[in-house]
């Protein structure tokens, strides 16, 4: 289990994180959320040891992190744009690896195999494509009891996506590792992660499990015997779009209140439709003034 007190970090004049307090249970596949600059990045490297936290505690399974060398061995860390030498190749990374961690060489082959890796050639000659899915195989094949993805699937065309997620998956269900997901590909996290962290200035603007997140909201749409105007609506709406006769919005609360409600309104029609984690999500950042 991580747990995550108070904890502060500023660059200079620049505050990052103003105090962030969080648990990520063991063995969960957790996505990190939020717009560019919230602080997922620092977050993840001050939980990985990489950074010191100017306040505030981190802890696994009861540990501190920082300055910890054998709980670190447990945390992979890869980041947006991970680090290698000029002549670095896949050959020279898996000996590094080998020596930190319990690196599964059938595992590495395996992957190698299905992303066409080229152990050889130097890592400055692929493609951002290619990068993103070696250090991806690398990451699977090193089992880490701590999985810290940043962006985890930027650059990765579907298959390789579909991949990543099912290796993800196996590693979490037989072993029992806990991933920690950074990503802006709010589909993808659905498809996998059971909780999530939404990071707003700095701060945990809302945590817990994605599906009860979404079973809290419900989309609908309808058509009114007249103009469709916002005021028809007297609900707590995260979304509205109105074309003539026909609404479309996503309310919070209670989906069979809100509809019997809307039978009020005479519809020629009413259709509820499912909502996903990207709509929410969209929704929340909306609501605090960064979407127009």
């Amino acid at each position: 289990m991580i747990e995550i007190k108070g904890l502060k970090k500023s660059f200079g004049a620049k505050n990052v994180l103003g105090g962030v307090s969080l648990s990520i249970p063991s063995g969960s596949v957790f996505g990190l959320v939020g717009i560019n600059g919230a602080g997922k990045s620092t977050l993840l490297r001050l939980i990985a040891g990489v950074l010191r936290a100017d306040e505030g505690k981190i802890l696994a399974d009861g540990e501190e992190i920082f300055e910890n060398e054998k709980k670190k061995r447990e945390f992979f860390f890869l980041p947006d744009d991970p680090y290698y030498a000029t002549n670095t190749n896949a050959e020279k990374l898996i000996g590094l690896y080998e020596t930190f961690y319990d690196f599964d060489a059938g595992a590495f082959a395996e992957y190698e195999k299905r992303f066409g890796i080229k152990r050889n050639v130097p890592i400055r000659n692929f493609s951002k494509g290619m990068k993103r899915q070696l250090f991806i195989a690398l990451a699977l094949a090193c089992r880490p009891k701590y999985f810290l993805l940043d962006e985890a699937f930027d650059g990765l065309d579907p298959l390789a996506r579909l991949e990543f997620k099912r290796g993800l998956i196996a590693l979490n269900e037989e072993f029992g590792c806990t991933a920690i997901i950074s990503s802006h590909s709010l589909r993808e996290l659905e498809d996998i992660c059971n909780g999530f962290a939404l990071l707003d200035g700095g701060q945990i603007a809302d945590a817990g499990d994605i599906q009860d997140a979404l079973g809290k909201v419900c989309k609908f749409q309808i058509a009114l015997p007249r103009e469709a105007r916002r005021e028809d609506f007297p609900f707590e709406l995260l979304s509205f779009e109105a074309t003539g006769r026909v609404a479309k919005f996503i309310v919070r609360g209670n989906r069979d209140e809100i509809a019997k409600q809307l039978e009020k309104l005479s519809p020629l029609f009413i259709e509820e439709i499912p909502v996903d984690f990207e709509e929410l999500f969209l929704c929340e950042v909306k609501t605090r003034g960064y979407l127009q």
